[in-house]
Protein backbone atom coordinates (compact mmCIF):
# COMPACT_ATOMS: atom_id res chain seq x y z
CA UNK A 1 0.00 0.00 0.00
CA UNK A 2 1.33 3.56 -0.91
CA UNK A 3 2.71 5.91 1.52
CA UNK A 4 -0.46 8.03 2.77
CA UNK A 5 0.62 11.88 2.24
CA UNK A 6 -1.21 14.01 5.11
CA UNK A 7 -1.40 17.95 4.86
CA UNK A 8 1.86 19.70 5.44
CA UNK A 9 2.56 23.56 6.18
CA UNK A 10 2.07 24.81 2.82
CA UNK A 11 -0.90 22.78 2.38
CA UNK A 12 -2.56 24.37 5.20
CA UNK A 13 -1.15 28.03 5.20
CA UNK A 14 -3.57 29.42 2.23
CA UNK A 15 -6.50 28.19 4.43
CA UNK A 16 -5.55 30.60 7.29
CA UNK A 17 -4.82 33.28 4.98
CA UNK A 18 -8.33 32.77 3.86
CA UNK A 19 -10.19 32.99 7.51
CA UNK A 20 -11.80 36.78 7.87
CA UNK A 21 -8.82 38.44 8.89
CA UNK A 22 -6.14 37.46 7.12
CA UNK A 23 -4.60 35.01 9.47
CA UNK A 24 -0.47 33.44 8.96
CA UNK A 25 -0.26 30.27 9.62
CA UNK A 26 2.33 30.11 12.67
CA UNK A 27 2.49 26.34 13.38
CA UNK A 28 0.73 23.04 12.91
CA UNK A 29 -0.67 19.51 14.56
CA UNK A 30 -2.25 16.55 12.81
CA UNK A 31 -4.33 15.55 15.45
CA UNK A 32 -4.87 11.38 15.49
CA UNK A 33 -7.57 9.32 15.86
CA UNK A 34 -10.48 10.02 13.36
CA UNK A 35 -10.29 7.33 10.49
CA UNK A 36 -12.58 9.11 7.78
CA UNK A 37 -11.00 12.21 7.76
CA UNK A 38 -8.12 14.48 8.33
CA UNK A 39 -8.29 16.57 11.35
CA UNK A 40 -5.74 19.68 12.32
CA UNK A 41 -5.26 21.85 14.76
CA UNK A 42 -3.90 25.64 13.46
CA UNK A 43 -1.72 27.88 15.57
CA UNK A 44 -2.53 31.61 13.85
CA UNK A 45 -0.67 34.68 14.79
CA UNK A 46 -2.89 36.41 16.60
CA UNK A 47 -2.32 33.32 19.27
CA UNK A 48 -5.52 31.72 18.51
CA UNK A 49 -5.93 27.99 17.02
CA UNK A 50 -8.26 27.03 14.81
CA UNK A 51 -9.09 23.38 13.65
CA UNK A 52 -9.34 22.12 9.64
CA UNK A 53 -11.37 18.95 8.57
CA UNK A 54 -9.82 17.52 5.04
CA UNK A 55 -12.11 14.96 3.45
CA UNK A 56 -9.52 13.68 1.08
CA UNK A 57 -8.51 9.61 0.20
CA UNK A 58 -4.96 9.86 2.49
CA UNK A 59 -7.24 10.42 5.70
CA UNK A 60 -9.75 7.91 4.91
CA UNK A 61 -9.40 4.38 6.25
CA UNK A 62 -12.28 2.57 5.33
CA UNK A 63 -12.33 0.71 2.00
CA UNK A 64 -16.01 0.58 1.39
CA UNK A 65 -17.31 4.28 0.89
CA UNK A 66 -20.22 3.94 -1.66
CA UNK A 67 -23.26 5.95 -0.25
CA UNK A 68 -26.73 4.47 -0.17
CA UNK A 69 -29.23 7.36 0.67
CA UNK A 70 -31.40 4.53 2.03
CA UNK A 71 -29.07 3.73 4.26
CA UNK A 72 -28.95 6.08 7.59
CA UNK A 73 -25.79 4.19 8.36
CA UNK A 74 -24.10 4.73 5.46
CA UNK A 75 -20.79 6.87 4.96
CA UNK A 76 -20.89 9.19 7.40
CA UNK A 77 -18.75 12.02 6.51
CA UNK A 78 -18.95 14.91 4.15
CA UNK A 79 -19.02 18.56 4.23
CA UNK A 80 -22.64 18.59 3.01
CA UNK A 81 -23.59 15.95 6.31
CA UNK A 82 -21.12 18.62 8.63
CA UNK A 83 -23.23 21.20 7.09
CA UNK A 84 -26.49 19.91 7.59
CA UNK A 85 -25.86 18.50 10.77
CA UNK A 86 -24.63 21.72 12.08
CA UNK A 87 -28.21 23.31 11.32
CA UNK A 88 -30.38 20.37 12.70
CA UNK A 89 -27.90 20.55 15.78
CA UNK A 90 -28.65 24.29 16.57
CA UNK A 91 -32.27 23.91 15.97
CA UNK A 92 -33.01 20.89 18.86
CA UNK A 93 -31.21 23.43 21.01
CA UNK A 94 -27.51 21.64 20.90
CA UNK A 95 -24.31 22.84 20.42
CA UNK A 96 -22.08 21.90 17.39
CA UNK A 97 -18.45 23.73 16.55
CA UNK A 98 -19.17 26.98 15.24
CA UNK A 99 -18.40 26.99 11.18
CA UNK A 100 -15.95 29.57 10.18
CA UNK A 101 -14.91 28.92 6.90
CA UNK A 102 -16.03 26.17 4.26
CA UNK A 103 -14.10 25.56 0.92
CA UNK A 104 -15.70 23.33 -1.98
CA UNK A 105 -13.68 24.89 -4.61
CA UNK A 106 -10.25 22.23 -3.81
CA UNK A 107 -8.39 25.06 -5.48
CA UNK A 108 -6.15 25.13 -2.92
CA UNK A 109 -5.99 21.48 -1.98
CA UNK A 110 -8.01 18.46 -3.85
CA UNK A 111 -10.14 17.91 -1.02
CA UNK A 112 -13.32 19.66 0.65
CA UNK A 113 -12.60 21.68 3.72
CA UNK A 114 -13.79 22.98 6.77
CA UNK A 115 -12.19 25.14 9.15
CA UNK A 116 -14.64 25.40 12.95
CA UNK A 117 -13.90 26.81 16.15
CA UNK A 118 -11.12 25.38 18.33
CA UNK A 119 -12.45 23.88 21.64
CA UNK A 120 -9.38 23.53 24.11
CA UNK A 121 -10.88 23.08 27.51
CA UNK A 122 -10.58 18.79 26.59
CA UNK A 123 -12.97 16.31 26.53
CA UNK A 124 -15.99 15.52 28.95
CA UNK A 125 -13.88 11.96 29.35
CA UNK A 126 -11.29 13.55 30.51
CA UNK A 127 -13.00 15.84 32.64
CA UNK A 128 -15.09 12.77 34.67
CA UNK A 129 -11.72 10.77 35.11
CA UNK A 130 -10.25 13.77 36.29
CA UNK A 131 -12.91 15.22 38.49
CA UNK A 132 -16.74 13.77 38.62
CA UNK A 133 -17.91 16.98 40.72
CA UNK A 134 -16.86 19.18 38.20
CA UNK A 135 -18.07 17.01 35.29
CA UNK A 136 -21.71 17.41 37.07
CA UNK A 137 -23.19 20.77 35.29
CA UNK A 138 -21.25 19.93 31.75
CA UNK A 139 -23.41 16.65 32.10
CA UNK A 140 -25.98 18.25 32.93
CA UNK A 141 -26.01 20.61 29.52
CA UNK A 142 -25.12 17.40 27.43
CA UNK A 143 -28.42 15.95 28.60
CA UNK A 144 -30.26 19.01 27.99
CA UNK A 145 -29.10 18.46 24.69
CA UNK A 146 -30.02 15.29 24.52
CA UNK A 147 -33.69 15.69 25.46
CA UNK A 148 -34.04 18.66 23.00
CA UNK A 149 -32.65 15.82 20.25
CA UNK A 150 -34.84 13.32 21.14
CA UNK A 151 -38.06 15.88 21.33
CA UNK A 152 -37.18 16.89 17.61
CA UNK A 153 -39.43 15.33 15.32
CA UNK A 154 -39.04 14.15 11.63
CA UNK A 155 -41.40 12.39 10.14
CA UNK A 156 -38.81 10.33 7.85
CA UNK A 157 -35.40 8.96 8.90
CA UNK A 158 -32.16 9.25 7.66
CA UNK A 159 -28.96 11.53 7.30
CA UNK A 160 -29.96 14.97 7.85
CA UNK A 161 -29.35 16.01 4.68
CA UNK A 162 -31.04 13.51 2.74
CA UNK A 163 -33.75 13.25 4.85
CA UNK A 164 -34.96 16.93 4.84
CA UNK A 165 -34.33 17.10 1.07
CA UNK A 166 -36.14 13.58 0.44
CA UNK A 167 -33.25 11.75 -0.83
CA UNK A 168 -34.05 9.31 1.86
CA UNK A 169 -36.64 7.02 0.83
CA UNK A 170 -37.30 4.66 2.67
CA UNK A 171 -39.61 0.95 3.06
CA UNK A 172 -38.05 0.22 6.03
CA UNK A 173 -38.88 1.13 9.37
CA UNK A 174 -35.74 1.81 11.64
CA UNK A 175 -36.50 -1.20 14.05
CA UNK A 176 -36.28 -3.35 10.69
CA UNK A 177 -33.14 -1.67 9.48
CA UNK A 178 -31.39 -2.55 12.88
CA UNK A 179 -32.47 -5.98 12.74
CA UNK A 180 -30.93 -6.46 8.96
CA UNK A 181 -27.79 -4.90 9.81
CA UNK A 182 -27.55 -6.87 12.90
CA UNK A 183 -28.02 -9.66 10.70
CA UNK A 184 -25.48 -8.72 8.27
CA UNK A 185 -22.76 -7.74 10.49
CA UNK A 186 -23.61 -11.55 12.58
CA UNK A 187 -22.92 -13.06 8.77
CA UNK A 188 -19.63 -11.27 9.05
CA UNK A 189 -17.89 -11.67 12.46
CA UNK A 190 -19.01 -15.33 12.60
CA UNK A 191 -16.84 -16.02 10.11
CA UNK A 192 -13.90 -13.87 11.46
CA UNK A 193 -14.70 -14.27 15.78
CA UNK A 194 -14.69 -18.44 16.73
CA UNK A 195 -16.74 -17.35 19.76
CA UNK A 196 -19.51 -15.67 17.47
CA UNK A 197 -19.37 -18.36 15.02
CA UNK A 198 -20.13 -20.92 17.59
CA UNK A 199 -22.98 -19.00 18.81
CA UNK A 200 -24.39 -17.79 15.62
CA UNK A 201 -27.44 -19.38 15.77
CA UNK A 202 -28.55 -18.02 19.26
CA UNK A 203 -27.53 -14.69 18.54
CA UNK A 204 -29.53 -15.01 15.30
CA UNK A 205 -32.29 -16.07 17.17
CA UNK A 206 -32.02 -13.27 19.85
CA UNK A 207 -32.16 -10.65 17.30
CA UNK A 208 -35.24 -12.05 15.88
CA UNK A 209 -36.97 -12.53 18.98
CA UNK A 210 -35.92 -8.61 20.16
CA UNK A 211 -37.48 -7.33 17.23
CA UNK A 212 -40.21 -8.91 17.63
CA UNK A 213 -41.59 -7.43 20.56
CA UNK A 214 -41.04 -3.82 19.07
CA UNK A 215 -44.46 -1.95 17.88
CA UNK A 216 -44.11 0.28 14.93
CA UNK A 217 -43.62 4.36 15.34
CA UNK A 218 -44.33 6.94 13.37
CA UNK A 219 -41.64 9.61 13.71
CA UNK A 220 -38.01 9.91 14.72
CA UNK A 221 -35.55 11.87 17.04
CA UNK A 222 -32.58 13.69 16.43
CA UNK A 223 -29.39 11.32 16.99
CA UNK A 224 -25.78 11.63 16.93
CA UNK A 225 -25.02 8.17 16.46
CA UNK A 226 -21.87 7.92 18.42
CA UNK A 227 -22.43 10.38 21.53
CA UNK A 228 -19.90 9.26 24.15
CA UNK A 229 -17.91 11.48 26.36
CA UNK A 230 -14.85 11.43 24.41
CA UNK A 231 -17.09 13.14 21.49
CA UNK A 232 -18.00 15.86 23.81
CA UNK A 233 -15.25 19.16 24.04
CA UNK A 234 -15.64 21.75 26.60
CA UNK A 235 -14.65 25.20 25.64
CA UNK A 236 -12.86 28.04 27.38
CA UNK A 237 -15.92 28.15 30.18
CA UNK A 238 -16.16 24.63 30.53
CA UNK A 239 -19.33 24.88 28.19
CA UNK A 240 -20.20 20.92 26.30
CA UNK A 241 -19.53 21.15 22.69
CA UNK A 242 -20.90 17.76 20.49
CA UNK A 243 -17.79 16.95 18.11
CA UNK A 244 -17.84 14.71 14.79
CA UNK A 245 -21.39 14.99 13.95
CA UNK A 246 -21.34 15.01 10.37
CA UNK A 247 -23.25 11.19 11.31
CA UNK A 248 -26.43 12.84 12.75
CA UNK A 249 -29.69 11.69 11.30
CA UNK A 250 -33.16 11.14 12.11
CA UNK A 251 -33.68 7.70 13.99
CA UNK A 252 -35.12 6.48 16.71
CA UNK A 253 -33.65 8.13 20.18
CA UNK A 254 -33.24 4.59 21.76
CA UNK A 255 -30.13 4.00 18.86
CA UNK A 256 -28.53 7.08 20.35
CA UNK A 257 -29.33 5.93 24.05
CA UNK A 258 -28.34 2.51 23.80
CA UNK A 259 -24.48 3.68 22.29
CA UNK A 260 -24.78 6.57 25.17
CA UNK A 261 -25.67 4.69 28.47
CA UNK A 262 -22.66 2.50 27.02
CA UNK A 263 -20.03 5.09 26.90
CA UNK A 264 -21.21 7.04 29.85
CA UNK A 265 -21.38 4.13 32.19
CA UNK A 266 -21.97 4.97 35.69
CA UNK A 267 -22.12 8.66 34.72
CA UNK A 268 -25.15 8.67 32.45
CA UNK A 269 -27.70 9.01 35.18
CA UNK A 270 -25.90 12.15 35.80
CA UNK A 271 -27.43 13.26 32.29
CA UNK A 272 -30.71 13.58 33.38
CA UNK A 273 -32.77 12.35 30.68
CA UNK A 274 -36.18 12.73 30.55
CA UNK A 275 -37.62 11.06 27.80
CA UNK A 276 -39.43 7.87 27.13
CA UNK A 277 -37.08 5.00 26.08
CA UNK A 278 -39.21 2.05 24.46
CA UNK A 279 -37.51 -1.25 26.54
CA UNK A 280 -38.20 -3.40 23.74
CA UNK A 281 -36.44 -0.84 21.31
CA UNK A 282 -33.63 -0.71 23.95
CA UNK A 283 -33.24 -4.42 24.21
CA UNK A 284 -33.30 -4.53 19.93
CA UNK A 285 -30.58 -1.88 19.82
CA UNK A 286 -28.29 -2.92 22.33
CA UNK A 287 -27.45 -5.96 20.93
CA UNK A 288 -27.38 -4.62 17.52
CA UNK A 289 -24.68 -1.79 18.59
CA UNK A 290 -22.35 -4.31 19.97
CA UNK A 291 -22.49 -6.37 17.11
CA UNK A 292 -21.67 -2.98 14.88
CA UNK A 293 -19.09 -2.63 17.10
CA UNK A 294 -17.37 -6.15 16.69
CA UNK A 295 -17.98 -5.66 12.79
CA UNK A 296 -16.38 -2.16 12.38
CA UNK A 297 -13.01 -2.20 14.41
CA UNK A 298 -12.28 -5.52 12.23
CA UNK A 299 -12.97 -4.20 9.19
CA UNK A 300 -10.27 -1.05 9.91
CA UNK A 301 -7.84 -3.95 11.20
CA UNK A 302 -7.78 -4.73 7.73
CA UNK A 303 -6.60 -1.77 6.51
CA UNK A 304 -3.07 0.38 7.66
CA UNK A 305 -5.11 2.40 10.68
CA UNK A 306 -2.50 2.22 13.17
CA UNK A 307 -3.71 2.06 16.78
CA UNK A 308 -4.49 -1.89 16.06
CA UNK A 309 -4.13 -2.44 19.84
CA UNK A 310 -7.41 0.40 20.40
CA UNK A 311 -9.30 -1.50 17.62
CA UNK A 312 -8.65 -5.06 18.91
CA UNK A 313 -9.61 -3.81 22.88
CA UNK A 314 -12.85 -2.64 21.12
CA UNK A 315 -13.57 -6.12 19.38
CA UNK A 316 -13.03 -8.22 22.35
CA UNK A 317 -15.21 -6.41 24.96
CA UNK A 318 -18.08 -6.34 22.78
CA UNK A 319 -18.04 -10.11 21.62
CA UNK A 320 -18.23 -10.75 25.38
CA UNK A 321 -20.62 -8.09 25.42
CA UNK A 322 -22.69 -9.95 22.46
CA UNK A 323 -22.20 -13.32 23.94
CA UNK A 324 -24.03 -11.85 27.30
CA UNK A 325 -26.85 -10.07 25.71
CA UNK A 326 -27.73 -12.96 23.39
CA UNK A 327 -28.11 -15.35 26.02
CA UNK A 328 -25.05 -17.31 24.50
CA UNK A 329 -22.31 -16.86 27.48
CA UNK A 330 -21.56 -19.72 29.00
Amino acid sequence: MAERQFMQHTDLAPFARALPGGRQLTGFERLTGGSKKGVYRLALDDGSSVVLYAWSAAENYWTDNSVDPRDPFAEGSGLDLLEAASRALTEAGARAPALLLVDRSQSLYPADIAIVEDLRGGTLEAMIARDADAAAAPLHAVGAMLNGMARYRGPRLGKVAAAVSGQAPQDRRAEQIVLDQGLAHLASVAAKVPELGLARERIDAALRELHARVRPRDWYSLIHGELGADHVMLDDEGRPVIIDVEGVMLFDAEWEHAFTRMRFGNSYEMLGIDVELDPSRMALYELARSLSLVEGPLRILETDFPDRDFMRGIVNWHTGKVLRLSGADP
